[in-house]
């Protein structure tokens, strides 16, 4: 039954198509459909300005440096043994602490300087375009005009399709209204 009814439309399809033609028409007037279209372009932005670069809070070499050096200093300076590792461990501590104050004191006397950077930023700039997006067409077919959008210019003719089909004669003085077609 299934089959049945699919080869039946198959039928009915292609009688229909059948009764298809195809025929050439004057354009008489051909109008641009014009629209316009926002367009939004990135643009890349830079200058230069000044900037702020902070310092290293403290050096962290520097009171080990003078830690050591402090220490050959001591152990130097001592005549004994004993006095020699007093020396040494009295020094170590006061050329750690002397170069721990250097270091902030240099720190904390240019805590920032100022360097002179590029800095960039996108901008986006918005452009609006008129760009032709269809032609309205108008041509003669049959002694009458018709009109049709169309996406590209048709030149001097355009392709029309004519499909004929069977229409019952209207009982006399009755028009055949759309309805009943």
């Amino acid at each position: 039954m299934r089959k049945l009814s699919l080869l039946i439309a198959l039928l009915t399809a292609a009688t229909t198509f059948a009764d298809v033609q195809y025929d050439q028409a004057p354009v008489v007037d051909v109008e641009n459909i014009v629209e316009r279209v926002k367009i939004i372009e990135p643009k890349e932005r830079c200058w230069f300005e000044q900037a702020r670069v902070r310092a290293k809070e403290s050096n962290t070499h520097a009171p080990l440096l003078g830690a050591v050096i402090g220490g050959a200093i001591g152990n130097a300076v001592g005549h004994n043994k004993r006095n020699k590792q007093v020396g040494a461990v009295v020094g170590a501590v006061l050329g750690g602490s002397i170069a721990h104050d250097l270091s902030r004191r240099n720190t904390h006397g240019n805590p920032a300087r100022r360097v002179r950077q590029e800095v960039c930023e996108v901008v986006e700039t918005t452009k609006y375009r008129d760009r032709i997006s269809g032609y309205l067409v108008t041509y003669r077919y049959g002694g009458k005009l018709h009109r049709s959008r169309m996406a590209t210019h048709p030149g001097e003719t355009v392709s029309v399709r004519i499909q004929v089909s069977a229409v019952e004669t209207p009982p006399e003085g009755r028009e055949i209204a759309a309805s009943d077609i």
